[in-house]
């Protein structure tokens, strides 16, 4: 019998599961599988812990989920095709969901068949070696310190990207005397009240790092960023400038020639993907773009078409192109997709890198990941759900975020599953301080 390693249950690894249990009640014979989790509980990101650093086995923390997180795109957009808003709630919720809720939804879908019988929870991998047509994974079952080993024929990396920080230096940290983290470490807003926050980045976690820390009552926030400017319209006590050039002292200089006090930097500088975990043919090695190369749509190692990667992409579509994506891998696995010659995937990657090296705006990158989800989306039996309903969705969510970065989050989405309009939230997102599912939810 086919064997199959998942490694992770978070969002991807759970669509992988969820695939095959697809498969399975419509009466066709699944492979066996096995998927490894090194937290203690399913959800992977979405899992909120108050630990950082490592956990008590001595393995690195993977989550970088804090408390107060809402949902920063419209949870329409991220709806699973078969498994509905609606249905899990018994009605229509608001847009923009605070992590409760959002993990209530994501577990509520896994959690009625056996699934969490196929994990093994506490359990980290350590190496993956391909020989003789088989993966041999050597894995550590944390909770009774063992190392032991299984062989498999296909492997999913359902690991995500967002784990392993990327910590730059600069000038002047050596000496500064206030608190220096990475968005990774970040757990609550609270602790930078009256403080003066100095956020580095310019990408969706620099962004509501900034605007949590400004919300909870931080005296100034001060966001430099490298490249490009967000450019929002802020609201009062923050502001964007031009890159760290050193601190000194209990100074933040900028390239731009700002001065600004600082008791605290909170690096939201991204994060590496990293696969330590995987023998160095079989690894991933890609900076955080819509097309990864080396992968045939997004998924399939060019180099070993027996390795499968789900959600290594770059994202404005999440949850449902992570089905996509494993309702596709699902296929390859039981035969159901024959993948082309060597020459015809090259050609097909080539294409769509070749695309996404010309994209210049959030637009034109929302489009281009649509046009892939739709294309995998036709590809395998995955639901019916309406892509192009979403990617409207995304272009008026970026556009009300232009108009005002502290009221998005207020606005009202219609279901692509249901057709079901979103009731706008009791409390705009500034002033709701409970993110509590029990708050959320009442009326």
């Amino acid at each position: 019998m086919t064997r199959v390693a998942i490694i992770g249950a978070g969002p991807c690894g759970l669509s992988m599961l969820r695939s095959f249990e697809h498969a399975e009640k419509k009466g066709e014979k699944i492979p066996e599988i096995v998927c490894f989790e090194k937290q203690e509980d399913w959800g992977g990101l979405w899992n909120y812990s108050w630990r950082t650093g490592s956990d008590q086995y001595g393995d690195p923390v993977p989550n970088s989920m804090y408390r107060y997180l809402w949902s920063n795109g419209p949870k329409e957009c991220l709806e699973f095709a078969d498994y509905s808003f609606d249905e899990h709630f018994g009605k229509p919720i608001p847009s923009f969901p605070p992590r409760e809720v959002l993990y209530d939804y994501i577990i509520g879908r896994v959690s009625k068949g056996n699934l969490k019988s196929k994990i093994k929870f506490n359990t980290r991998v350590i190496n993956t070696i391909f020989k003789n047509e088989k993966f041999e994974i050597s894995y550590q079952d944390k909770v009774n310190n063992k190392i032991l080993k299984d062989y498999f024929d296909y492997v999913v990396v359902s690991t995500g990207h967002f784990s392993v920080p990327f910590i730059p230096e600069y000038k002047g940290m050596k000496s500064f005397p206030g608190r220096i983290m990475h968005s990774h470490d970040f757990r609550d807003a609270e602790e930078f009240r009256d403080k003066n926050v100095i956020v580095l980045g310019s990408s969706y976690s620099a962004e509501d790092v900034a605007l949590q820390c400004n919300k909870y009552g931080a005296k100034s926030v001060t966001i430099g960023y490298r490249h490009n400017a967000m450019g929002f319209k802020w609201p009062e006590g923050m502001k964007e400038v031009h890159y760290l050039d050193r601190l000194e002292g209990k100074k933040a200089i900028f390239k731009d020639g700002t001065k600004q006090e600082a008791d605290v930097v909170i690096l939201c500088t991204g994060y590496l993907h990293h696969f330590p975990f995987l023998e160095e043919s079989l690894q991933l090695k890609t900076g955080n773009r819509l097309y990864p190369p080396k992968l045939y749509k997004g998924i399939v190692w060019q180099d070993n078409q027996k390795l499968l990667y789900l959600g290594m992409q770059d994202q404005f579509h999440t949850f449902n192109m992570f089905d996509c994506q494993a309702w596709y891998a699902r296929d390859i696995i039981m035969n159901k997709i024959k993948l082309p010659n060597n020459n015809e995937i090259e050609k097909d990657i080539n294409k769509w890198v070749a695309i996404e090296e010309k994209l210049e705006n959030p637009d034109q990158m929302i489009d281009f990941q649509t046009e892939y989800t739709k294309e995998l989306h036709e590809m395998s039996d995955y639901p019916k759900i309406d892509f192009e309903l979403i990617r409207k969705h995304f272009k008026e969510w970026e556009h009300h975020k232009v108009e005002d970065i502290s009221t998005y989050r207020n606005k009202s989405f219609s279901s692509p599953v249901t057709g079901s309009v979103a009731p706008i939230h009791h409390t705009p997102w500034a002033t709701a301080m409970d993110d509590s599912s029990k708050t959320f939810l009442d009326k």
